[in-house]
């Protein structure tokens, strides 16, 4: 981050120290801290000693008993001397062995940590692997993918239709991991084995394929780091069709999986995947994967961003169910979920957080998105216009960042806020060229990397070569949003300052006055401009701010 004085320093603990309280109380008061919430969002002696490298994770799914059971080989760099490493697996779900080089390891669990104590030493520098055996009956998602877990359930033609989604619960609610996003596996591969007549669908490309008299195997290889959370399964009676796209990087193979009877209306509804590829190469810079090409793959709840996976299930409308969330009539010109679940692929899954606390630097970007793609198809006001139509439903109750260490995200507004911090931020830089190459150089700088706020808001501040970290205080941070208050003290003398803020906030902001429009730059106490004559003053509607006029 930039050097700040001791002062600003200060100050920012203060901050911190304010925020952080506030918001223990609002989240405390429903579900306090515990042991199993540190051993979950820290990076715990257990974890922080080894280096993934790569999984193959098999399981055998089956439908009729809703369970699953199966094996996953863990290889890993030892970093630093150590002999007990935690792996995490969520009841129901049991370890039934763990062994390294043939030998059974004593396994003590604490409700999803597993403490593994290893009986060969480990050597800094070192690759090793252990072999994990589990099984059991996962949790059911009951409104997934907000709840999580397995979803179990059949189409109209009464076939098998399941479907994983843990990015909240984690993706040790199915499968045996080192569940903390600050170490994506560098490679993986998934085997899946399903009853016969249905077919799995999972991140990567397929490899291989092995049908037996009662069972269908379908291996699939991730050759990108990829975080835990997107890692899934989908199983039903799928049929596929797909296109190559020409972009940045060459030729992406762009492949569809769809219900049976879905396939028709898939072809044609699905061009808003095209569209999509499009403008965010456009505005983000490569398609981040094309080793493992982009999938998407209907399944039996909304969807989620499962990397190279894409999941699919808003039944063919456009808008989110049919609903535009902006209120303006632009949500209605795309799929919603094709559009912000597929923007993932640059934020979430090229840029991931190290701690669920950052979750802001996935949907804020990829709320971002949404107004993006209408601005590359439809023209820059129709993307202004849609993400101004989304402050509705922005409630500044809790800050956008949440409570690291301890796997707690911050409010929802991480979603609509976020997306109107980052179009303020536009404004405020000023420069639609030079904010989009910052846009394409984060993917480019933190490509296939898990980041922090930190570095994010450092990079910023870099390439804009602005000081934006009272900005980020104020709207990450702090529920307020600024106020631009003023007043003509005679005709031609504007007075005005930032209210209802940090009393260090000091962001520039456009304003009109007549047929007369100027940038100023507000601070927390009063300051005059000269202008041509008074009258009615209106703030650029792009900033997210309010304004009063004192009389």
């Amino acid at each position: 981050m930039l050097e700040m004085s001791l002062q600003k320093k200060i100050e920012y603990v203060l901050l911190i120290l304010a925020v952080a309280f506030c918001f223990e109380n609002e989240v405390s008061a429903q579900s306090p801290f515990t042991r199993a919430d540190t051993l979950r969002g820290s990076i715990t002696p257990e974890r922080g000693w080894w280096d993934l490298n790569y999984y193959h994770l098999s399981v055998e799914v089956f439908p009729e008993t809703k369970s699953l059971k199966g094996t996953n080989l863990v290889r890993y760099k030892v970093t630093s001397p150590h002999q007990v490493m935690q792996i995490d697996l969520q009841e129901p779900l049991k370890i039934t062995s763990v062994t390294q080089e043939g030998e059974f390891l004593e396994v003590r669990r604490e409700g999803a940590a597993h403490f593994i104590t290893l009986k060969k030493k480990q050597v800094p520098g070192t690759f090793e692997k252990i072999l994990i055996n589990y099984e059991g009956q996962p949790k059911e998602a009951v409104r997934p993918p907000w709840d999580g877990g397995i979803t179990w359930t059949r189409d109209t033609n009464g076939k098998h239709f399941i479907a994983s989604s843990n990015q909240g619960i984690g993706s040790s609610i199915w499968w045996p991991s080192k569940d903390h996003p600050a170490d994506e596996v560098d490679s993986m591969l998934i085997t899946v084995t399903v009853p016969k007549g249905l077919q799995n669908v999972s991140n990567g490309r397929a490899r291989r394929g092995e049908v037996r008299e009662n069972t269908v195997t379908m291996d699939w290889f991730v050759s990108n780091p990829i975080n835990d959370y997107g890692v899934n399964i989908n199983i039903g009676d799928y049929v596929h069709f797909g296109e190559k796209f020409e972009g940045e990087k060459g030729t992406l193979d762009m492949d569809y999986y769809v219900l049976r009877d879905n396939l028709e209306k898939a072809k044609i509804h699905f061009h808003d995947a095209r569209r999509m590829m499009e403008a965010f190469e456009h505005w983000f810079g490569p398609y981040p994967f094309y080793e493992d090409g982009f999938k998407l793959v209907e399944v039996p709840y909304l969807g989620m961003e499962h990397q190279s996976s894409v999941t699919y299930g808003n039944d063919y409308q456009k808008g989110y169910k049919g609903t535009d969330l902006s209120g303006t009539g632009w949500g209605l010109k795309f799929d919603f979920i094709i559009i912000h679940e597929a923007g993932h692929e640059w934020f979430a899954n090229n840029i991931t957080y190290k701690d669920v606390a950052d979750m802001w630097i996935h949907e804020s970007f990829t709320n971002y998105s949404e107004s993006l793609f209408l601005e590359y198809h439809y023209g820059k006001e129709a993307g202004q216009e849609y993400v101004r139509g989304t402050r509705s439903r922005i409630e500044n109750k809790i800050p956008i960042i949440g409570i690291y260490g301890l796997n707690r995200r911050g409010s929802g507004d991480m979603y609509y806020k976020g997306g109107n911090l980052l179009n303020t931020l536009r404004e405020v830089i000023a420069d639609d060229e030079k904010w989009r190459s910052i846009l394409r150089g984060m993917n480019e700088v933190f490509y296939h990397q898990t980041v922090t706020t930190e570095q994010v808001e450092a990079y910023i501040q870099e390439q804009s070569g602005l000081n934006l970290e009272n900005f980020f205080d104020q709207y990450l941070r702090n529920v307020s949003i600024p106020t631009f208050e003023y007043y003509f003290s005679d005709q031609q003398t504007l007075n005005y300052r930032w209210s209802n803020c940090l009393v260090t906030f000091d962001m520039p902001v456009d304003v009109s006055i007549g047929e007369d429009t100027m940038r100023i730059s507000p601070t927390t106490h009063w300051q005059q401009a000269k202008v041509k004559q008074s009258g009615t003053l209106t703030v650029d509607p792009d900033f997210y701010v309010g304004s009063f006029r004192l009389r």
